[in-house]
């Protein structure tokens, strides 16, 4: 049985730290509903289906999300999770869904540990660096994480929560960290955690110690992305990259990610290319874990420093897809498949129905896994 776990944004409710950086009532549509076309053919504002820019306070659209998710075989969310030493953003509607049985979707958790920055609106101002700490600070992130850990939707494997660290090549305290969560996580009743990483930064790093990771996810469209430019200027291009993660690592600001951006290389790329590269990747050890997109367009947040993938339809979708979850089964051997995203909006990441394809891109996931004999069979929540 084939997971497809998708990628989820939480940015879609209002916050008081949102409200003072970005005026009052930001949340990701602000971004979504400001956006224009650059070029012609490109359609942009994206419109979500009947207008439905919901809340993620609201109760009853987590549990619309689960259930629209569960009726087209998306298995789960990877929630995206932000703690800055104590600190979070947003976390909001991931609680929520904790005490509510009726969001009855499996679900994981990805530790998105970057600087907080104006990059929601194409600025690089940081707002709140990202730092680590030590043995203190790592409890204390286990332990507001351990609830969510031992509830009966969470994904495991052989009893073992699966947990994402977005970009380990930035964490100094990488190993001892997540040793340490691995000792709590036997001290609390658990067998351990599957670790699994997704930025393309920690694979590119000659001297990378990932034996504490079960998992390498290839985050798409990223890893295609570079694979479609690694061999211009690779070398300056890896001097670059040692630089700012030895700058991110000190000062906890992202300086590749927020300075030139690693996706904008001008506005438009063809998606059958980008899938091409996607299909054309093996995995260079047995960690590897695929991924898949919808498309890619972060035009409403960074204008025309950003860029957009032109050509998508469910019906690409949809073949290119089966074409991956057989790879993911026969080449990859495994049964989990990474999605680019469940609602990532204002980068065109979203599955969620919109008024340009209805639910289209969700309609080609379902056929996608019962042409490959790969629905998934959800289990049942306990406590309901």
């Amino acid at each position: 049985m084939m997971k497809v776990i998708a990628f989820y944004l939480p940015q879609f409710h209002e916050i008081p730290e949102n409200d003072e950086w970005w005026g009052k009532g930001f949340t990701e549509w602000v971004n979504v509903k400001k956006a224009k076309p650059l070029f012609d053919g490109h359609e942009q504002p994206k419109v979500p289906l009947d207008k439905n820019y919901y809340n993620l306070l609201d109760p009853k659209v987590q549990v619309w999300q689960a259930k629209l998710a569960k009726e087209y075989g998306v298995y789960g969310f990877c929630y995206y999770h932000y703690w800055f030493g104590g600190k979070m953003l947003l976390e909001k509607p991931m609680e929520n869904m904790l005490k509510n049985p009726d969001v009855d979707l499996p679900f994981c958790i990805c530790w998105a540990n970057e600087p907080w920055t104006r990059a929601w609106v194409g600025e690089t101002k940081v707002l709140i660096p990202q730092y680590y700490g030590e043995k203190k600070e790592w409890e204390e992130h286990f332990n507001y994480l351990l609830p969510f850990f031992k509830d009966s939707r969470y994904i495991t494997e052989n009893g073992k929560p699966l947990v994402v660290i977005y970009r380990p090549e930035v964490i100094e305290c990488l190993n001892d960290m997540l040793d340490c969560w691995q000792q709590l996580a036997k001290d609390n009743g658990l067998p351990g955690l599957i670790f699994a990483y997704q930025n393309i930064d920690f694979d590119l790093q000659q001297d990378k110690d990932d034996s504490r990771f079960d998992y390498d996810i290839e985050f798409q469209p990223l890893y295609a992305q570079h694979d479609m430019t690694k061999d211009k200027h690779k070398y300056l291009k890896a001097i670059r990259r040692k630089v700012a993660g030895i700058v991110e690592r000190k000062f906890g600001f992202d300086l590749m990610r927020y300075g030139a951006g690693f996706f904008n290389k001008g506005v438009q790329t063809d998606y059958d290319v980008v899938w091409k590269k996607v299909l054309e990747r093996t995995p260079e050890t047995e960690k590897n874990v695929p991924a898949a997109f919808v498309t890619w367009d972060n035009t409403p947040r960074k204008g025309e420093k950003g860029q957009a993938f032109v050509g998508d339809t469910p019906q690409k979708f949809e073949k290119y897809l089966s074409q991956q979850i057989k790879r993911a089964r026969d080449v990859y051997h495994k049964d989990l498949l990474f999605m680019y995203a469940w609602n990532e909006w204002a980068e065109g990441g979203y599955l969620e129905p919109d008024e340009r394809f209805g639910y289209g891109n969700l309609k080609a996931i379902r056929q996608a896994l019962i042409e490959n004999d790969e629905f998934p069979v959800y289990p049942e929540v306990k406590g309901k």
